[in-house]
């Protein structure tokens, strides 16, 4: 297990080294979320949590590390040695993996010596960031397939090799069902998937003996790709051919792909042509640079795709390649008391939300359908309750007051065991975030013009918020 410690920022070790001399008795929490939605979408997949957690198990300062540091001539000797003994008691809750969670929600605390907690910042951003971003464009891609399989196929397009492996992993929470990434595979134990390159029929004397040669070396799984030259004069009666003689030997092909062209008016042609060869369970994959908007046209353009190869547009995540999580401080505690803690800005969208948290699913009552989501300040009980006040958590929405009646509540940040070796599996996560998408109103799952989910705040937690305004903005006149 790699140690990633060192993978922060500079002003993180700046600040640790001002809190472990000022306030060195200090506990804090710290909340991670977002404040919008790639692409315009309603909601974030959650994902990357599993890797937030290794890197805090294994998180410590080297012999090395330390020389380093001293090199760097910016700490004395006292933070030095703190670094070096320095042992986490952090506590962490978060929502589990695969969870669909909403603007300013935190999707992820850090409760502990406040010293320690901010040294967490860089790391626990750039793995959830990350891996929340492709699960959430994965789902989106997923959604437009309408039941279709999804092949994650981007390594070689990846930022990196750990955006390979581990947007691989987020595109699989996020509805993919297998990669061309063998590492990633074999590290995850998710189904590998791929066809050939056009160099295996460039490389033979014509296409027809390129497919022969492998069909001979992989009988039962000849997947055909048929762009090289011609896709409909000569890629799909070749692989027709092949078909034959595989049958014939008493194998089963398993169909064609096509990576250009017009892909509509390819594959219907295409299927058609297999299916009066004989051939009617031959699927059809396509490749070559889709993403959401494309797949919804091909099918709505009747296109009878069986697969889809997709690779840049998902393990970037092209259309939207950031997701801005923050990490912000919410209280922290001092002498046994809490003291809640807000930023204040003059956008009003990036005013926090301050105060320790639980984030709670309202259903409607005696059903799995949820209707809002609520924000709770971490000792109100909201699952005991029935009935309640609360207003909307946006601080740029106006401030009115809703009252919710006869619902069911589930919180849905849980307490994060750093001790635990045995996560879940990738399959296990990804069915678990299916059944909770499951739960949203359609609408505000669509890809254009989602509906927007409510969530809200509690009366407590909007008057803490006001009262720390108040406050703050009376200091500054």
């Amino acid at each position: 297990m790699r140690n990633l410690s060192l993978m922060t920022d500079l002003y993180e070790f700046s600040m640790a080294n001002g809190f472990q001399r000022d306030l060195p008795e200090t506990k804090a929490t710290f909340d991670v979320f977002f404040r919008n939605v790639p692409d315009d979408g309603s909601f974030v997949i959650t994902a990357g949590l599993q890797q937030v957690i290794e890197a805090l198990q294994n998180f410590h300062f080297s012999d090395e590390d330390l020389d380093y540091f001293k090199q760097l001539g910016i700490w004395d000797d006292k933070f030095l040695d703190y670094l070096a003994n320095l042992k986490l008691t952090c506590q962490i809750k978060a929502i589990p993996e695969g969870t669909p969670v909403f603007p300013r929600e935190p999707l992820l605390t850090v409760t502990g010596p406040i010293a320690q907690a901010q040294l967490l910042e860089t790391i626990i951003l750039n793995i959830l960031n990350h891996q929340s971003l492709i699960a959430t464009k994965a789902r989106r891609l997923t959604y437009a397939a309408n039941g279709r399989p999804i092949m994650e196929f981007g390594a070689r397009r990846a930022q990196g090799p750990d955006s390979a492996i581990y947007g691989t992993r987020a595109a699989i929470i996020g509805g993919a069902k297998s990669t061309s990434n063998v590492l990633a595979a074999k590290k995850f134990n998710i189904p590998a998937a791929g066809t050939m390159a056009h160099s295996w029929i460039e490389a033979f004397p014509d296409e027809l003996t390129a497919f022969r040669k492998w069909a001979e070396r992989y009988p039962d799984n000849s997947a055909l790709l048929v762009d090289t030259y011609d896709v409909l004069n000569s890629g799909v009666p070749n692989a027709i051919t092949v078909f034959k003689e595989l049958r014939e030997a008493g194998h089963e092909p398993v169909g064609i792909r096509i990576d250009s062209g017009d892909v509509t008016a390819l594959s219907l042609q295409a299927r058609k042509m297999l299916d009066d060869a004989g051939f009617p369970k031959a699927k059809i994959t396509i490749s070559n640079a889709l993403d959401e908007r494309i797949i919804t046209s091909l099918l709505q353009q009747g296109a009878p795709i069986d697969n889809f190869g997709i690779g840049e547009k998902l393990i970037t995540s092209a259309s939207a390649p950031v997701l801005s999580g923050v990490y912000k401080l919410a209280a922290i505690d001092q002498e046994g008391k809490t003291y809640p803690k807000i930023k204040v800005s003059a956008s009003r969208e990036k005013i926090t939300i301050p105060g320790k948290k639980q984030v709670y699913r309202l259903y409607h009552k005696g059903t799995n359908q949820a209707f809002a989501d609520l924000i709770a300040s971490d000792n109100e009980d909201i699952s005991s309750l029935s009935d309640i006040s609360v207003f909307n958590s946006n601080p740029s929405s106006v401030n009115h007051k809703y009252h919710l009646t006869r619902f069911d509540a589930k919180s849905l940040l849980k307490k994060v065991d750093l001790t635990d070796d045995a996560p879940l599996s990738l399959q296990a996560i990804q069915s678990d975030s299916q059944n909770k998408l499951d739960e949203l109103p359609r609408a505000t799952q669509r890809l254009i013009n989602p509906d927007n989910y409510p969530v809200y705040m509690t009366e407590t937690l909007n008057q803490i918020q006001a009262d720390l305004l108040n406050e703050k903005t009376a200091d500054i006149d």
